[in-house]
């Protein structure tokens, strides 16, 4: 009946036919972040830039493989901040919704929870957020600031600062712990002595800083102190604003925070934390015409987001003071990265894209990244300063740095046992 019908159609109808066909072939893939709980301040808007990802492929025609394009079809689901909860819906992605790839996680304490189910199942996941290392699974790729694009040249910078006491920060859990561990030895290998080190952990959605601001002031009474800031989620509001009531500021205690990026600044009193300090791959301030292009795209797709090529509502996103930050954009270039891994392979199969997608490059907002064989990017870094419209201006520049999982490669053999 198919092949008689269309030697009937003529014209528009059988371009409309045609595409009504291509339409029908989708590829599922996941999207695993937490927006709900403690994590939904930073989580949800990788929910909302990978929907505009997938929206501008299908836009462009979508992913093409064996001759079909095919329009991805977001699987979203809400771990909900809790990590055992990010393992169940990780399977349930892969086994009942079969997806071909998944985009999530924040947390290393969620990575590290749901990696075994990858491996298990063979599933692919992109991993877009700043993290510890000390970890290469075959099925994740780290698109992501490893230790040594991020911790270590912003430890370098307070060092150059002339800063000689350093108070560590951070959440209580695996990033932070393991971060600091690093960072401890590297500062000891600067000669730094253990009394000029103070390292601090707070749960995760802790409100009450004011013994913790009151001790980094007594710290920092005597000059040369930094705090190098490991905090996640929405504990960092009640932080910073403790912070600056205490009357601390940039000039008498300089805060470099590894896990506050423009979009989280959208929930902080960033008047009073002018001058502190980030350290990223990715500014939304970069001048680049890539950048322009994706900032201009995105504020305009909040606006009234839909998603071409599949029946899919999308639902749940809060177009006021949206911005772009970094682990956006890595969300992003993740996806884009897979899509060419596919192409490449011409095969959804895991094992045929994995191959794939090692030496693939992408020119992106911040310049061109190049996915290395140990699944992670060479990419550039950045170090800006926070202005008092929330952005940051950038204040140093590092080019293709090659991200480095572990920790012993750029500390020495043992580093990180130490």
């Amino acid at each position: 009946m198919k092949i008689k019908l269309i030697k009937f159609l003529t014209g528009a109808a059988l371009a409309a036919f045609t595409f009504a066909a291509a339409a029908a072939d989708t590829v599922k893939v996941g999207v695993l972040h937490s927006l709900s709980g403690t994590m939904a301040i930073s989580e949800t808007s990788l929910k909302d830039v990978l929907l505009f990802t997938f929206d501008e492929i299908n836009k462009a025609g979508g992913v093409k493989v064996g001759g079909k394009s095919y329009m991805i079809e977001p699987v979203v689901v809400d771990p909900a901040s809790n990590w055992p909860l990010f393992a169940e819906k990780a399977e349930e992605l892969l086994v009942k919704d079969k997806v071909a790839v998944v985009f999530g996680c924040w947390t290393s304490v969620s990575r590290k929870s749901v990696l075994p189910v990858f491996e298990r199942n063979n599933g692919l996941l992109f991993y877009p957020v700043q993290y510890e290392g000390e970890e290469l699974s075959k099925n994740i790729f780290y698109t992501a600031e490893a230790v040594n694009q991020q911790a270590i040249p912003a430890v370098d910078y307070m060092l150059a600062e002339g800063k000689k006491k350093f108070y560590l920060l951070g959440s209580d859990y695996v990033y932070p712990r393991t971060t600091n561990k690093i960072l401890k030895q590297y500062l000891k290998s600067k000669g730094i002595p253990d009394d000029d080190i103070v390292e601090i952990y707070t749960p995760f959605g802790h409100t009450d800083y004011q013994t913790i601001v009151a001790a980094i002031k007594k710290f920092a009474a005597g000059g040369n102190a930094c705090v190098i800031s490991t905090l996640n989620g929405d504990t960092n509001v009640p932080y910073f604003k403790e912070f600056a009531n205490a009357g601390l500021t940039s000039e008498s205690c300089p805060v470099v925070s590894f896990s506050i990026s423009e979009d989280e600044f959208r929930g902080l009193p960033a008047k009073e934390l002018v001058g502190h300090l980030g350290c990223w791959t990715y500014f939304m301030s970069l001048k680049t015409p890539e950048n322009a292009k994706f900032v201009k795209d995105f504020l305009a797709w909040v606006k009234e987001p839909k998603l071409a090529g599949v029946d899919f509502k999308v639902s749940g996103v809060d177009a006021k003071g949206r911005v772009t930050c970094s682990p956006m954009n890595l969300s992003r270039i993740g996806v884009y990265l897979w899509k060419q891994g596919v192409e490449k392979a011409d095969s959804f199969e895991v094992d045929k894209v994995r191959d794939a997608l090692i030496g693939q490059k992408f020119k992106g907002p911040a310049g061109e990244v190049t996915m290395q064989e140990n699944h992670h990017l060479v990419n550039n870094a950045f170090i800006g300063e926070t202005m008092a419209s929330g952005q940051f201006k950038i204040i140093k520049t590092m080019n293709n740095v090659a991200g480095e999982p572990f920790s012993e490669k750029f500390l020495g053999a043992g580093a990180a046992k130490n």
